[in-house]
């Protein structure tokens, strides 16, 4: 059997690229691939590429690894498109954050909802559309696996607009792990989550022992009562509230929530940690292409909990891969929220077939702040495919961190002229 094409398109990116490049260097079952790596920034590519080189030397892999800026002369035969893109995505999202404050909005990170939210997604969903366009011109039967934020927003624009075969994948679910482990004084690995939702606003339906199968949610909330005041407020709120803990921390569930600003603050997204960060990875990457010994023995000690290598190398020829957290078309996944919704389920991934599990309805309340953000998220993908200034207002309103009408026209007036030039759409 031949092994996979696999393109990464946005591989100059200093966590995504280094991060998935080791990843999937790491599965054995995708040994000997052709890997693609693929970035507009020529510059930051050829160190990723060294870096590649380096690590399947090490690994003894084989795989065939190349870099080009042209996704056309990349993607031709993939069976594999990876995609985590942006629009000048720091400066942006900084803009995306201060500009709703002035305006009175009091949202907490910017990035996924409220007017955050919006703009981003008007940004990237284009470029998005852009990239599969190429895709369904040249590897039509390429799975995209798609990184981007907004990712709820992102994945239904390509299944509104495309004939793409997609998922969307997540690390989110592994902060839920920190917290029930935390509050338990338990190990990750000694826990089982199951969490539905939405992408950033999934919630735990179940949480298990591992060994026994024993039900921990009695103990949870126990324990959980004897957690510092300062421990996840907004979600232990929620959690009093509508009767299950959110598996993402507070930040990203307060996206979501009005008056999340209460619990959470408006600090926004810790910028000095990015930064940090970026540092911590452009060094490893620059050691390793130096040939140290110690930075690759570091990369190489295990996989990140991103999970691309796990979905492709199950799709390509496995007989079945449990993943905890994809983002899929509902179609009956979680029958109280619209079949055409973009859910994030758990799901079987096996050859050529992602199965969402069936996780059954969500309690009332619950599936109502969900309903909510899947009708904001239809008219995003309308305002950022079309240029529809009406359907971009509608999504500010209905927004819950959006506090009236006319706050909802002036911060939109806003975001619209400072980004106008990386949005045509609306010209």
């Amino acid at each position: 059997m031949r092994s996979p094409k696999i393109v990464l398109i946005g591989a100059a990116s200093v966590i995504f690229g280094p991060t998935t490049i080791r990843d999937l260097l790491l599965s054995p079952a995708l040994q000997g691939s052709e890997i693609v790596l693929v970035d507009i920034a020529g510059e930051g590519l050829e160190p990723v590429l060294r870096f590649a080189e380096r690590l399947n030397d090490a690994l003894g892999r084989g795989c065939r690894i190349s870099a080009t800026t042209d996704r056309r002369q990349a993607l031709p035969g993939a069976d594999f498109v990876v995609v985590s893109v942006a629009v000048d995505r720091e400066r942006t999202w900084k803009l995306d954050f201060e500009i709703p404050l002035r305006h009175g909005v009091r949202h907490v990170l910017g990035e996924n909802g409220g007017p955050g939210g919006l703009s981003h997604s008007l940004r990237n969903i284009p470029l998005l559309l852009d990239i599969a366009r190429d895709i369904e011109a040249l590897a039509p039967r390429a799975w995209v696996i798609n990184f981007t934020n907004p990712m709820s927003r992102l994945c239904l624009a390509l299944a509104r607009h495309t004939r793409l075969r997609f998922v969307g994948l997540c690390h989110q679910i592994h902060e839920g792990y920190r917290i029930v482990s935390e509050v338990l004084g338990v190990r990750p690995d000694d826990i089982r989550l199951l969490a539905a939702g939405l992408n950033h606003f999934t919630w735990i339906l179940s949480m298990t022992d591992r060994r026994t199968g024993d039900d921990l949610y009695p103990l949870f909330r126990e324990r959980l009562g004897q957690m510092p005041p300062g421990f996840e407020p907004l979600s232990r709120e929620l959690y009093d509230v509508f009767g299950l803990f959110p598996a993402v921390g507070d930040q990203h569930a307060g996206e979501y929530i009005g008056d999340a600003w209460r619990h959470v603050g408006t600090e926004g997204y810790d910028w000095d940690w990015y930064h940090r960060k970026v540092a911590q990875v452009r060094g490893d990457v620059e050691a390793i292409v130096r040939g140290d010994a110690d930075a690759t023995r570091r990369w190489l000690a295990g996989p990140s909990v991103e999970r691309a290598q796990q979905v492709i190398a199950a799709l390509w020829a496995g007989d079945g891969e449990f993943e905890e957290a994809v983002n899929v078309v509902n179609d009956g996944a979680i029958p109280n929220l619209p079949d055409g919704a973009i859910v994030e389920v758990p799901a079987w991934v096996a050859r050529d077939r992602i199965l969402p599990l069936q996780v059954g309805p969500l309690p009332a309340g619950i599936a109502e702040l969900c309903a909510r953000q899947v009708a904001i998220q239809e008219l995003v993908v309308q305002a950022a495919v079309q240029g529809d200034r009406a359907a971009a207002l509608q999504a500010l309103a209905l927004d819950p961190v959006v506090p009236d009408t006319e706050t909802a026209r002036r911060v939109l007036d806003e975001l619209l002229r400072t980004h106008a030039a990386y949005l045509p759409q609306f010209r």
